[in-house]
């Protein structure tokens, strides 16, 4: 679909055309959302790590940055039908900024060779959930006041279980994709 050597004004144009269909995907999956007291267990981590994965650190950061900019500008691409900058000091704050963190560590990992096996994958994934749990607990814990127990207890025990499958799944598609992008070209 690209040309293989495209030229700067090509690679300028995939560039955003990756970046608007990653930030449509992170929206999407947004959407998809089990309400929890604090945060909302979503899709979200899933997609922002293959995106990591799929992209790179430089456009899977650059994307994550692009789609909080566009929540940030009233946009409703959070979970629910929320934009502006409500979530992004509300207890989603942490999450969501990692999110940016967790697509450069996964992007950076997949660059060194970790997106070729599902193994590995999976390590990189982990990686990137537990820098995004990280973001989200530090925020939840000292950003909001609620103090460290409350904060493990609402903003990392529910998404353990499900981090380990999006991982799993995510490990999984994702070879899976780029076979069937492969046999394509």
């Amino acid at each position: 679909m690209w040309p293989t050597r495209p030229g700067e004004a090509v690679g300028a144009v995939r560039a955003v055309v990756l970046v608007a269909l990653g930030t449509a995907l992170m929206a999407l999956s947004a959407k998809v959302n089990l309400p929890l007291p604090y945060v909302p267990m979503t899709l979200q981590t899933l997609v922002v790590l293959m995106i990591g994965a799929a992209y790179g650190w430089r456009l899977g950061s650059a994307t994550m940055i692009a789609y909080l900019a566009e929540g940030a500008l009233g946009a409703p691409v959070f979970a629910g039908p929320v934009g502006g900058l409500a979530p992004l000091f509300g207890p989603t704050a942490g999450y969501l900024f990692g999110f940016i963190a967790a697509a450069f560590v996964t992007g950076w990992l997949a660059e060194r060779g970790w997106d070729r096996s599902v193994m590995l994958l999976f390590a990189a994934m982990a990686v990137g959930h537990i820098v995004i749990l990280a973001a989200g607990f530090g925020w939840l814990a000292f950003g909001l006041g609620l103090g460290a127990a409350k904060a493990f207890q609402v903003g990392i025990v529910p998404f353990v279980a499900a981090s380990l499958v999006k991982n799993a799944l995510g490990a999984t598609l994702m070879p899976a994709a780029r076979r069937l992008i492969d046999r394509r070209r």
